[in-house]
């Protein structure tokens, strides 16, 4: 398999992904309190938002990129 091919696959996933979830989930850890050995941490989950279009055009992209990489023998 190209390796144009299989970059195609993994943007037209990325791009399913976009559709299906509403962003890009991460956890923050922040220090809050440190006295002594003792330490105390806060950890937040936070989301980016993700544009759906940005999901179609991934998709599109990777359609091309894996019909061009098919094509080319």
């Amino acid at each position: 398999m190209k390796l144009i091919t299989i970059v195609g696959i993994l943007l037209t996933a990325i791009g399913v992904f976009f559709l299906i979830s509403p962003g890009v989930p991460f956890t923050t850890r922040e220090k809050i309190l440190q006295f002594g050995p003792i330490e105390a941490y806060k950890e937040e989950r936070k989301t980016i938002p993700v544009p759906p279009i940005l999901g179609v055009l991934a998709i599109a992209g990777g359609i091309v990129l894996i019909v061009a990489g098919v094509r080319k023998k």
